[in-house]
């Protein structure tokens, strides 16, 4: 039965390993974990079922891109499928939320983040969904490599909008992962689906190689096979965009992919690459996930990976065709450091802390309301770490989120007022008269006050936003909500400040030197000469038949001993004040020892991204050095910039 819906929707005669065992639970009405290496069709897996199942499928995944790919491809299958992203044109994004309603839509792609938005909650309500998936699911977890906060609130997402099923899918998951992921969904640990991580077309090589001879290396173990399709793996934006044009400058069709890169250009690279007009994408760590790119014959690390949960995704993306495929790994120690400081970035110091908690206990009521930007800003602590200091409060029973909404609601009229007034009839007549009577308008805009109409005319907020909903999707009016404003409620506000502070910043810190445990971890796994397929395996909780793979570096006999060209001068041969002179004088309050350390070693913050501290003179001048050794050598040298 499941093979003629598979060939019949799909074209495939025969499941891969793995599938039919989740597909089969889930169309029973089971939750599942699905934990199968990157390209062994998970996507299937909430595919099918999505089709057999009454309801729609609700799928979170973290990437625009993949959310592209697998809808275009739905699509193409005859499949009713969409995505709701910031891409979109307002009438598109309505058209969607319209047939997610009318229950036109199987699949339903969406960010964690939509879960965010007001306007979106309020659609969800008229939605019947039978089956939440989690794509890259390990970021629930706080032992996973890419833990995001707000993975952790999806749980609640799915019992307040009364999902009844859930399938988690990942391709990396240690052993502690799969038990957080199966804890906060309550799904039992024989729901869960494992493939094993070994890939037996992969040669793994690991080469050390000195950081001035990289670009040279690179180009000739390209050169060897131009066309063939390659990704290039580095840390820094600017480290893509400089090693893409060095290759293009030798002839090789390349380009970047990064963050920081606008979406419709990400896009366009991302299309080529898929295309062949260009064979080579130099990127950082966003690039590939979900790209069905079955013939990609090349994963080179320029710099060293995160954790080995990043290479081992990234790997994964090579040779999905099953033919032969090179992961080379292009290894010296010269930039630990600026992996280390991405970790050190995101710990946020104690008195921040104390300065929230504080903001908590002053709070008149017991409900706290407040922009998570101005409040990043005004903390200096940066978004991510803001996000999950939240929860661990949230965690600690201090606080609990109780919705998001937006605090600006702006709308240009397509249809003039007296004409969707006229619309209606009696109070609800009254109700639109009362809506257009609370806004001002400035020049293209129409601004709502929705607080002053909620007081005056007696109506919940709710009533007022559907409203301007239901304007929107008749085309009288071109919505925008603005401003999103997090509300919690205060659970406990009689906690000591000092003490929950210091039991705060020390979980940071846990996690910090956890992070940083991990990056030393993996210079070790690389360089400790056991077969690096057999020890990968093992890393994930996966036993391999065989002691040695035969197909990487070290089966070879290459043993790895990674060079450290860095060449740095002492500290002690360094003037603290010349350095940081430029950025005192921007400082406004004074910098702390940390921002100086930080400011140095090239770490952004908050306070940095107001006077710009990335143009000013050595920012990031020694961020080669270790970060603790610099937080010394500036602690024992504060006296001379005083």
């Amino acid at each position: 039965m499941l093979e003629e819906h598979l060939y019949r929707h799909f074209g495939f005669e025969s499941f891969m390993t793995g599938q039919r065992d989740v597909i089969e639970l889930i169309t029973r009405g089971d939750s599942a974990v699905a934990i199968f290496p990157t390209g062994s069709g998970k996507s299937l897996c909430y595919q099918l079922p999505a089709l057999l199942l009454t309801h729609m499928t609700l799928v979170v995944s973290p990437l625009l891109a993949l959310m592209k790919d697998q809808v275009d491809y739905l699509i193409s299958r005859n499949i009713a499928a969409a995505r709701l992203d910031s891409t979109l044109e307002p009438e598109a994004y309505n058209e969607i939320l319209f047939k997610a309603k009318k229950g036109e839509l199987k699949i339903l792609m969406i960010s964690v983040e939509r879960f965010k938005n007001e306007r979106f909650r309020h659609h969800l309500e008229n939605m019947d969904i039978s089956l939440l998936v989690v794509d890259e699911a390990h970021c629930i977890s706080q032992w996973g490599h890419n833990f995001r906060p707000e993975y952790l609130k999806l749980p609640v997402y799915k019992k307040g909008y009364r999902i009844p099923q859930t399938l988690l899918m990942t391709a990396t998951a240690t052993p502690p992962v799969i038990m957080d992921m199966c804890s906060g969904f309550d799904i039992p640990r024989e729901n869960v689906i494992i493939t094993g991580f070994y890939r037996k077309n992969l040669f793994l090589k690991v080469t050390p190689v000195k950081e001035s001879e990289k670009p040279d290396m690179l180009l000739d173990r390209i050169n060897e096979e131009p066309d063939s399709p390659t990704i290039v793996y580095v840390t820094l934006q600017h480290t893509a965009e400089e090693t893409a044009e060095f290759l293009a400058s030798k002839g090789i069709r390349s380009a970047c992919y990064h963050a920081g890169m606008k979406n419709r250009e990400r896009e366009r690279i991302q299309e080529q690459f898929m295309g062949g007009t260009i064979s080579c994408v130099v990127a950082t760590i966003a690039f590939g996930m979900g790209i069905d790119k079955k013939d990609i014959r090349r994963i080179i690390h320029f710099d060293l990976p995160k954790t080995l949960e990043n290479y081992s995704q990234e790997i994964g993306r090579a040779g999905r065709d099953g033919k032969s495929a090179l992961c080379e790994l292009l290894a010296n120690r010269d930039n630990i450091s600026i992996l280390e400081n991405f970790i050190y970035g995101d710990t946020p110091e104690k008195q921040a802390i104390a300065d929230l908690l504080g903001q908590i206990r002053a709070q008149p009521e017991f409900i706290w309301e407040f922009g998570l930007i101005p409040l990043s800003f005004e903390l200096n602590i940066r978004l991510l770490p803001l996000k999950t200091l939240l929860v661990y409060l949230e965690m600690a029973g201090i606080i609990r989120p109780k919705f998001t909404y937006f605090d600006l609601y702006a709308f240009q009229y397509l249809k003039d007022r007296d004409g969707i007034v006229g619309s209606f009839k009696g109070e609800r007549r009254d109700f639109a008269a009362s809506i257009f009577d609370h806004c001002e308008t400035k020049k293209i805009w129409t601004y709502v006050d929705v607080d002053s109409m909620v007081a005056g005319y007696g109506a919940e907020r709710k009533r007022v936003v559907a409203a301007l909903e239901y304007f929107d999707e008749q085309g009288w009016i071109r919505l925008q909500a603005r401003q999103s404003v997090e509300v919690f409620d205060l659970m406990d506000k009689s906690f000591d400040i000092d003490h929950l502070a210091k039991t705060m910043f020390e979980k940071f810190k846990e996690r910090e030197a956890r992070e940083i445990e991990k990056i030393h971890k993996m210079i070790l796994f690389f360089e400790n000469g056991d077969c690096i397929s057999k020890a990968l395996a093992g890393y994930f909780g996966e036993t391999i038949a065989v002691d040695r793979c035969g197909h990487c570096s070290a089966c070879k006999g290459h043993l790895t001993r990674m060079p450290d060209t860095r060449n740095l001068k002492p500290l002690t041969d360094l003037d603290l004040k010349e350095l940081i002179s430029g950025f005192l004088a921007k400082q406004d309050p004074p910098a702390t020892p940390l921002d100086m350390v930080k400011f140095i070693c090239g770490i952004q913050t908050p306070a940095f991204m107001k006077i710009k501290a990335r143009s000013l003179p050595n920012f990031g001048v020694l961020k080669q050095y270790p970060f603790m050794e610099v937080k010394t050598w500036v602690e024992a040298n504060l006296e001379c910039i005083n």
